[in-house]
Order: structure tokens, then sequence, then C-alpha cells
């Protein structure tokens, strides 16, 4: 028999397939395909204190071998996710990850407070959004600002904290560092890196933000030496995420030293994927004789 499951902190996941946040809303439209209490866990669509109506104009960009997305966060807020999506994202037999971000230092903490009591197994606390009160530049870049926001988040919450990584960090080791020495449980990476698409037609950039967040198989090998990186220089768990899009790259990221791993762009791909990659990474261990993930984790 083998042994797909994993422990983060006092948290077990079936098995280490987590759906990565704004790439899964929060499971309804999935369940209707495929049976998502398969999954190890679902991290929910990234949700801010106040309602988002997100960017206008372009949102997303097929690129070679990925895709760029400018959706600008639009959620229902926190309380509106309290009121409207609980129910069903509570009912889960899955770990429940709620996704947090925010625009201050105050936006972090009071929606933290509003989910300390609710019935949800973790908080991944997106650093990669733009601190209004720094002229734009995500709390996730300087190790100082990043530590600020971690300590406050963990003064507030009971809850196990993962704390998602900007691979557009000054150094994202030191970034995983200090969130480990401020309490965070686990550090989940990467998130989407900062890119461009210009319409030579207009002559205008694709985005009217300019910039957007490039994902997909184009970056798995940076996300993949970042996991790696990171693993051999902190103690908490490391979740990895980026371009994953079959059984073979879980099986990188996990013997780079990822506990879990996240899926995102290809969900838009094979809205069936996460299902499937679990049937493939059983066949997998099967095949050669693995009985437990910890037997291939980290180990190169």
């Amino acid at each position: 028999m083998t042994n797909l499951e994993v422990k983060i902190g006092n948290i077990t996941f079936k098995n280490p397939i987590i759906m990565a946040s704004g790439t899964f809303g929060f499971g309804k439209e999935y369940n209707e395909i495929y049976d998502i209490n398969k999954l190890g866990g679902i991290s929910s669509k990234g949700l801010t204190l106040e309602k988002r109506t997100g960017n206008t104009g372009m949102r997303v960009w097929e690129t070679p071998s990925g895709m760029m997305n400018s959706v600008g966060l639009e959620n229902p807020g926190v309380q509106g996710f309290i009121d409207n999506e609980l129910e069903f994202f509570k009912s889960l037999d899955t770990v429940k990850i709620v996704n947090l971000g925010g625009a201050t230092l105050e936006d972090y903490v009071e929606g933290a407070k509003l989910l300390n009591d609710k019935e949800i197994d973790m908080i991944e606390l997106n650093i990669s959004c733009p601190n209004v009160k720094a002229g734009g530049m995500a709390f996730g870049i300087k190790d100082e600002v990043a530590r600020e926001v971690v300590r406050a988040v963990r003064k507030v919450t009971t809850l196990p904290l993962i704390v998602k990584l900007s691979p557009n960090a000054e150094d994202i080791v030191s970034m995983a560092k200090v969130c480990e020495e401020e309490g965070a449980d686990a550090v989940s990476l990467v998130n989407t890196f900062k890119a461009m698409a210009i319409d030579i037609k207009r002559r205008k950039p694709v985005f009217e933000n300019v910039y957007a967040g490039l994902s997909g198989p184009a970056i798995k090998p940076i996300a993949l030496r970042m996991v790696h990186e990171v693993s051999k220089n902190v103690s908490i768990p490391v979740i990895g995420m980026g371009g994953i899009m079959n059984a073979n790259d879980v099986i990188e990221f996990i013997m780079a030293g990822a506990s879990c791993v996240q899926l995102g762009t290809v969900n838009f791909i094979n809205p069936r994927i996460g299902e499937q990659i679990i049937n493939d990474l059983e066949n997998f261990m099967i095949e050669n004789n693995i009985k437990n993930i910890d037997e291939i984790k980290g180990v190169i």
C-alpha cells in the first residue's frame, strides 16, 4: 500500500495536491466536474478585507508555454466570503485554506481577525499584494516589510499560517527565513513573475496596468530552483508551485524539497487535472515501490 498523506504542523493532507488560489474559486464549479474531496487541499480565491471588482481591460493573455493575468484580485471581500461562500467551503472533506491579501498592514490584520474563529484550516498570506502606503511596492519585496506584516498577522490568529512568497523578492531565501522567524508554519512559492506583453498594432501594452503576472510551464525551472534553495535554508515546510502540469512535475518539486504542491494554470487547460495527477502519482509510487511520500522528499 502507498501512503500519499502529508503533514504540515498538525494539519494532515490526504495527498500533496492543493489547488492554487485564483485558479479554483472556492471549488463549487469544479465540484460539478469531479469529486474535489479527493484533493489534498484547496487554497481559496484571494480575499481582501473589502470587496474588489478587479482590473478593467484585458485580464488574461496567452504566451508561449504560459499565460499572463491581470485580474486584480476580484473577490467578494472577507465578510462576503463568510456570508456567502463559507458554508460550502467548510463542508468540503479536504484541507481548507483561505488566501488573504491586503493593500495595507491594517487590512491584513482585520481580515485575519475575521477569519480566526471560522471553520477553516489554514490562512495563506499573499504578500505579493501592492502596499499602497509604500507607493505600490509589494509587501513581499523587502524583508523588513514582510517581517512587519507576518508578525502582525501572527499576533491576531491562532490558525496555521502559510506565507506565499513572490519570486520578485530581493532575496527569496532571506524572505523565507524572515517568515519562519516571525512564526509562519509554512511558506508557499512561487507566485507569478512580473512580466509584460505589447500589442504591436496598437503600439500599446496589452494590459492597462502595463505589467501582469506570468504563470504556467514557462516558469517551472525557475520556480523549481527557488523551491530547492528555500527548502535547504528553512526548517518549516515548503509548498511548491509554478508551472506544474503533470505528476512528473509534482515529483520533481517534492524531490526538490516541497512537502506539498499547488496546481494553478493547468486547471484552465484540464479542469480534471487534480484527480488525474493524484491517480498518476499513486501509480508512480506503486511502480517504483515507494511506500511513503517522505521517501522521495528533498532527495536532491
